[in-house]
């Protein structure tokens, strides 16, 4: 049986650039960080406490997917001081954060234009 989800991917055009900001600017953790086919590493992240990470790695023929919205979705207990505090470290955001009637969301992108929503449920 399936009993978790170990990591996603997020295309990268530069693993160095996005590694630097997925670990200086959100505060992810280096899990794996190795050489994988002459070309790119295998770099996987891990996401605050969870068990959950990311993979900054693009297969071959997939480039066309880096920044786009990803359908990725981070959990933050309050969205609007996270925000406040990600901005002040040069995160740029697609949309500031909107309160609905299940919780408050925001999105915002990575140096290749990724997008994420950042969200409180």
């Amino acid at each position: 049986m399936i009993k978790a989800m170990k990591f996603v991917g997020v295309p990268v055009s530069d693993q160095q650039r996005a590694l630097e900001f997925y670990t200086q600017k959100l505060g992810f953790r280096i899990i794996t960080d190795q050489p994988f086919d002459g070309k790119q590493r295998w770099i996987e992240l891990g996401v605050g406490r969870s068990g959950t990470g990311i993979s900054l790695f693009t297969p071959a023929g997939h480039e066309d997917r880096i920044g786009t919205f990803t359908g990725i979705s981070f959990l933050a207990d309050d969205v609007k001081e996270t925000c406040r505090e990600l901005a002040a470290k040069g995160v740029v955001f697609v949309r500031e954060p909107k309160e609905e009637g299940w919780g408050t969301s925001a999105i915002f992108a990575d140096p290749d234009g990724n997008q994420f929503v950042l969200s409180s449920g």
